[in-house]
C-alpha cells in the first residue's frame, strides 16, 4: 500500500470521525462532553457550539479531500488538530478526567496532526518530482 493510499485512509477517517462527533453533539445522541461529567449544565448551548465547530471542520477537510487539494488538506489538518488540543486543555482546566483529556482529546489531536504532516510530506515529494528542471542562464 502506498503512502498516498495510507494518507487518504487516515484523512478519510479524520473527516468521518469529525463529522460524527459534530452530529452527535448537535443531535440529541450525546449528552455530555467527553472527560467532563455532565458539564456544562443548562440548555446544552455549549454542545451545539462544539457540534457546529466539528461539522464545519469536517466539511472543510472533506471538500479538500474530495477535490484532491492534498497540500491544502495537509495544512488544514494541522490547523484542525488545534481544536482537540484545546478540548484537552479545557477538560484539564475544569478538573475533568486526565485519562479522557489525554486519551481522547490529546490522542485525537496527535493523530490528526500526524496525518496532516504525512500528507504534507507526500505532497512535498510529489512537488519536487514534477518541478521543472532549472535552465542554464546565459552569462
Amino acid at each position: 500500500m502506498s503512502l498516498k493510499n495510507i494518507n487518504t485512509v487516515l484523512a478519510t477517517a479524520s473527516v468521518l470521525f469529525t463529522l460524527y462527533l459534530g452530529m452527535s453533539s448537535v443531535l440529541p445522541i450525546e449528552s455530555s462532553f467527553p472527560g467532563l461529567p455532565n458539564w456544562p449544565s443548562g440548555d446544552g448551548g455549549f454542545l451545539m457550539v462544539k457540534g457546529s465547530r466539528e461539522i464545519a471542520m469536517g466539511l472543510a477537510m472533506g471538500v479538500l479531500l474530495v477535490t484532491g487539494h492534498r497540500r491544502a488538506l495537509g495544512w488544514v489538518l494541522l490547523m484542525v488538530a488545534v481544536a482537540p488540543f484545546g478540548d484537552m486543555i479545557n477538560v484539564l482546566a475544569h478538573h475533568g478526567s486526565a485519562a479522557a483529556a489525554f486519551g481522547i482529546h490529546g490522542l485525537t489531536s496527535a493523530l490528526i496532526a500526524v496525518t496532516g504532516l504525512l500528507i504534507l510530506r507526500e505532497t512535498r515529494k510529489a512537488r519536487k518530482a514534477t518541478a521543472p528542471a532549472p535552465t542554464a542562464q546565459p552569462a
